[in-house]
């Protein structure tokens, strides 16, 4: 059996929207001793996709993390699948806020030496001895008090559409930064209730551990994350203190939770909280853009990228080779310093 996809995106598509059934999108992860990472992917690929499963997973040593959509008609199956090893059994998995079929197009499992890098070479640093989980009415309960300080431990492009009220952002776009400057910013604050949460729960359970580590008493973080907090509100009738839009790794980019539009079009500086890719391929740049810059600009990021896309393909081809990428105005979703510096310059 092939193990990995060999199919396009344009394929891919087809055949999703030929099929004749709902998909769930889900995440799910667990830390975990896994010995032998790559005999696993092998075996979780096969399985997945025997059941129609497509998503991206990773895995590693420490265990799995994974976000992916599921036949509605198998659902159960892949439940009964995943409890079958004991280290997954009873698993949390976190139902998408907003369902879409297009969630996911192709099935990718990848090894990596960590599903969630965070620098730490300390073998004394223990994942397990953690931080508390709290519940969604108890976050409530917790954040209403003033000597809790809640800590956002998502990226800034995730933090900038959405966020819980009183959140402090850590400012950096790459997590493994991140937990050394949330130790830092909070060296004052060891008296505090420290609370942290990121979408799913994955990444600030491992800063609760990295926080206890380095000496902070009162740690927890949102059980689920934001998602299962979301979904949790929702069927219990309790308020929900989250503002704005989830972002999502996912064709979907984000969930609406409230209706708050708390960011800016990063090219006009309207109101809006949509995320897009540059259209130009060569570029990509994930940034957001509203509606009507998306008109004006024809989905690119800037006038450099919509002059690009409309050069003859064997010349975007031959230009790409010497592009460079030095001079990325939005730097991954930040507010341009310079708004008339250029995105790329193009060597010819």
């Amino acid at each position: 059996m092939q193990l990995y996809n060999k199919y396009d995106k344009k394929t891919l598509l087809k055949k999703i929207e030929q099929e004749p059934f709902k998909r769930i999108t889900i995440s799910f992860y667990q830390y975990a001793d896994i010995e032998d990472p790559a005999t696993w992917r092998d075996e979780l690929y096969k399985n997945f996709l025997e059941l129609g499963v497509l998503g991206r997973v990773y895995v590693a040593k420490e265990g799995i993390n994974a976000q992916i959509n599921c036949p509605e008609p198998n659902f159960e199956a892949f439940k009964a699948f995943l409890y079958s090893y004991s280290f997954l059994e009873g698993i949390r998995l976190n139902i998408a806020v907003e369902q879409n079929n297009k969630s996911f197009v192709k099935l990718a499992i990848k090894v990596r030496d960590k599903i969630v890098a965070d620098g730490i070479n300390d073998p004394d640093f223990k994942i397990d001895q953690k931080g508390k989980y709290l519940s969604a009415e108890e976050f409530n309960k917790m954040t209403d008090d003033p000597d809790t300080v809640v800590i956002d431990m998502r990226n800034h492009y995730e933090y900038e559409v959405g966020h819980f009220e009183n959140a402090i952002e850590v400012p950096s776009d790459a997590f493994r930064d991140q937990l050394p400057m949330a130790v830092d910013m909070m060296k004052d604050k060891k008296d505090k209730n420290i609370v942290m949460y990121c979408t799913g729960g994955i990444r600030c359970e491992k800063a609760s551990a990295f926080m206890l580590y380095n000496g902070f008493p009162n740690v927890y973080h949102v059980e689920g994350g934001i998602i299962h907090y979301t979904n949790t509100t929702k069927e219990q009738g309790i308020p929900n203190k989250f503002i704005g839009k989830n972002f999502v790794f996912d064709e979907r980019l984000g969930e609406r939770i409230t209706e708050d539009i708390i960011a800016k079009c990063h090219q006009c500086g309207e109101p809006c909280d949509d995320h897009t890719n540059c259209i130009n391929q060569a570029c990509h740049l994930l940034f957001i853009q509203c509606k009507t810059c998306t008109e004006k600009f024809e989905g690119c990021c800037s006038e450099e990228c919509m002059e690009f896309i409309h050069l003859p393909f064997e010349e975007q081809k031959e230009l790409r080779k010497g592009t460079d990428f030095g001079s990325n105005i939005f730097k991954k979703g930040r507010w341009p310093k310079n708004e008339g510096e250029k995105k790329f310059k193009i060597k010819k």
